[in-house]
């Protein structure tokens, strides 16, 4: 089955429309502005769905949907962002348990009942949606368990980040739809004889990204003698000005390339700070004093930075089998948007929108986290994807040292 760039970004748009029409909803009922800060399409493995939830308490509602579409969306809130809601629609009720569940479940009822009826109105087809269930957990286990978890170790996922201007209050739209179902529903809409992506080959280059990414982590304890381990590796699609918004606002240290070949584009491998200091040390015989980077340390992040660009780089073009070479690493410390802004601006000369692929890596041992961005030129990546042998996935799996050396 194949899906062309322009109907991935025509339901890219869809999901955004469908978070606007929710959070004005939430608006009106509220009196708070809100926006949607960022819509995107991303396929990654199941079990790291809602990995950026770890590590906090949610309250939100679930509802199933069935028709030419099935799956299930999830509106969710962190615990303080519901207290804000429920006292924004009803005041006191975030006091009185059963009135904040009952807020949370209108809201919600509203908002994501507009948000489905939007992608049934556009795909012209039925789609049902089951009342609101509440839902109160930690992390990513307040998002649906697969309802078919042996069919599709990857999956797409719509995700769309809401803020409420003036207050503190964060929420998402998770839509987790069947993959049969969607997959059918794009391959309707893409054009076999334009710019059609095979699905599979997304799958397949998806997991050479995380074998690379395995790889580029292997040479930070090969530096280090630190093990580090590959945690996520996603392929998300968004439009070129949202592309900014997918790393953040934190501050990081890292290095950025400019890789050419098939494909083209540019490669960001960022640490945050204290990580950027930790594993400089590390990688160093003494000990440095102070709490703040020195030239030594972003000497060491740049080194690092440039083995473990070859080692991502590298697996790309012997799971591709192109060439792909890449400049000398620049060092960067920014804030992220700052960093991928330029480059974002860059490919966006050629393309409309742009797909990202991001990795990250961590250490139990030191506090270290890094993340792997790659922005390939689009047109390219379709090439290489089209010349993709889908039937090497096999042989990766079985000898992933022959082809990641």
């Amino acid at each position: 089955m194949n899906v062309d760039i322009q109907s991935l970004g025509t339901f890219n748009q869809l999901a955004h429309e469908g978070a606007q029409q929710a959070t004005q909803s939430l608006a009106q009922m509220t009196g708070i502005d809100a926006s949607v800060d960022v819509t995107k399409i991303t396929l990654v493995d199941r079990t790291d769905v809602g990995e950026s939830l770890v590590g906090q308490e949610f309250v939100g509602v679930q509802f199933d949907f069935d028709g030419v579409l099935e799956g299930d969306t999830v509106l969710v809130f962190d615990t303080d962002s519901a207290d804000t809601l429920v006292e924004a629609l009803m005041p006191g009720g975030s006091d009185d348990e059963a009135m904040a569940r009952s807020g949370v479940e209108e809201v919600g009822n509203i908002m994501m009942s507009g948000f489905i009826d939007g992608w049934a109105d556009y795909l012209e087809a039925a789609i049902e949606h089951s009342p609101p269930t509440y839902i109160e957990k930690a992390g990513k286990d307040v998002l649906p368990e697969a309802r078919h978890p042996d069919d599709h170790q990857q999956v797409f996922v719509f995700k769309s980040e809401i803020e409420w201007v003036g207050e503190s209050v964060n929420f998402y739209i998770y839509m987790l739809p069947e993959y049969e179902a969607f997959a059918e529903v794009m391959t309707e809409h893409a054009d076999t004889e334009g710019d059609a992506i095979p699905i599979d080959k997304l799958h397949t280059f998806n997991e050479m990204t995380t074998s690379g990414t395995q790889k580029a982590a292997d040479n930070v304890e090969m530096m280090t003698g630190i093990p580090t381990e590959a945690e996520v590796s996603q392929i998300s699609f968004a439009p070129i000005t949202d592309v900014p918004k997918q790393v953040g606002t934190d501050t990081y240290v890292g290095t950025v390339v400019e890789f050419t070949g098939v494909p083209s584009g540019y490669l960001l491998v960022l640490f945050d700070e204290m990580s950027a200091i930790n594993v400089a040390e590390a990688m160093m015989p003494i000990e440095m004093d102070g709490d703040e980077l020195t030239a030594q340390h972003e000497s060491a992040i740049e080194e690092l930075g440039n083995i473990m660009t070859s080692g991502f780089v590298d697996g790309w073009a012997n799971v591709l089998q192109t060439s792909v070479d890449h400049t000398p690493p620049r060092l960067v410390h920014d804030m992220g948007r700052s960093i991928m802004d330029p480059l974002a601006a860059q490919v966006g000369q050629y393309q409309e929108h742009a797909f990202i692929i991001d990795s990250k890596m961590k250490t139990d041992d030191i506090e270290f986290e890094a993340e792997i961005h790659a922005l390939p030129n689009e047109q390219e990546l379709r090439q290489a994807l089209d010349d993709l042998d889908v039937d090497r996935a096999d042989e990766t799996d079985a000898n992933v040292e022959q082809i990641f050396e």
